[in-house]
């Protein structure tokens, strides 16, 4: 009996062991995917227009602080805040009562020292005409020569005080120093000013205004191409947005600056814009819109993109109906398709359609999917 039983499970158990070779053996082939089915296009060059885009300030081409040359109070503020000023206006003025006492006092004491150099004068020709009969000692012709040599350096002193007195009278009067916009006033009548460093205001152009944008070191050469090139009012190459809305006036590139940053690997270039109607205000960010035009760019599907970790792909066409990945450099997107700067060629072949079910070294096909089977009733 008990023999029976011991044939019976071992019967039993390899029975067992059996079926999970077989259904192990099952599962592998199931694990196995299908060919992918997808759809490639050959890769080619064609002529391209389309704008590069780049971050942008807008600066102003003169802006100065006002900062007083004379201490004192504010005695009028002669503008509107915001207002646009012309050279020369008088912006403020500064209480003259020191100043003018000043200079009243240094035209007096002119006059005296005038005075003195009067006296010392007639008393060195008195003694030069006893000198000629030897009525006098030779000394005190030496010492009224050098008192009307004192007298004459005393009036010189004098005028220059007066010249002095003079430059802080007008320094009282702030002008416009150009055409411009003045900005919201920092100080107001009564305010006690220091010289030179009190700010006043600042005064900034406004007729044309700078647009400032880094671009690549790798670009100067395309850029400097520009530079060189007379341009004029109608060119559309440079063009500036605010939100996507663009601005009405064209640029013209203007300058690049000395060097590279050694830091960002980058260069300001400036741009000159128009602003007739005061649109654009210093300190405004937005996109500088640079129309590149090329005779051979690749350009293909953007739909064939993928991205990992912020780097971009394309799918190859292999060996053995296997893909490979291909690490590729995007340029501007142009409507539904992108232009590739760097990875691919005119001639190589990518997989357009069907990327999305692929990995690398994933089996396709070019063949349509099989028609799934109706289910049994």
């Amino acid at each position: 009996m008990f023999m029976y039983k011991t044939n019976s499970f071992a019967a039993i158990v390899s029975i067992a062991l059996l079926s999970a070779c077989g259904g192990k053996k099952t599962d592998t082939a199931a694990l196995t995917p299908p060919p992918v089915s997808v759809s490639i296009e050959a890769v080619e060059s064609t002529d391209a227009a389309y704008f590069d885009e780049y971050p942008a300030t807008v600066n102003a081409l003169d802006m100065v602080e006002l900062r007083p040359q004379v201490s004192g109070y504010i005695s009028g503020v002669h503008f509107a805040d915001g207002a646009r000023v012309r050279k020369g206006q008088l912006l403020y003025t500064i209480d003259t009562q020191l100043f003018e006492a000043n200079y009243d006092q240094a035209v007096a004491n002119l006059k005296v020292q005038e005075a003195n150099l009067g006296k010392a004068q007639k008393d060195a020709n008195r003694y030069h005409e006893l000198a000629k009969n030897d009525a006098v000692a030779k000394q005190l012709v030496d010492n009224a020569d050098a008192a009307l040599e004192a007298a004459q350096r005393q009036v010189d002193a004098s005028k220059a005080n007066i010249r002095s007195v003079q430059t802080n009278v007008r320094y009282t009067k702030i002008f416009a120093p150009f055409d411009g916009t003045i900005g919201i006033s920092l100080v107001k009548k009564g305010t006690a000013v220091t010289a030179g460093q009190t700010i006043l205001n600042t005064v900034s152009t406004d007729r044309q205004l700078a647009v400032d944008f880094n671009v690549d070191q790798k670009e100067i050469f395309k850029f400097s191409k520009m530079l060189q090139q007379k341009t004029s009012a109608s060119d559309s190459t440079f063009t500036l947005a605010f939100d996507g809305e663009k601005y009405p006036y064209n640029g013209k590139i203007a300058l690049l600056d000395r060097a590279v940053d050694p830091q960002t690997g980058t260069i300001k270039t400036r741009l000159i814009f128009p602003n007739p109607q005061n649109i654009l205000r210093a300190g405004m960010t937005g996109t500088v819109r640079v129309l590149t035009k090329s005779n051979s760019a690749v350009v293909i599907p953007y739909k064939a993109i993928s991205e990992q970790l912020g780097e971009f792909f394309v799918y190859v066409p292999g060996d053995s109906s296997k893909v490979t990945q291909r690490r590729v450099e995007l340029g501007t997107a142009i409507g539904k398709k992108v232009i590739v700067k760097k990875g691919l060629a005119s001639g190589d072949k990518i997989i357009v359609e069907g990327i999305q079910n692929l990995r690398e070294g994933s089996v396709y096909t070019t063949e349509a999917p099989a028609p799934a089977a109706p289910a049994k009733k």
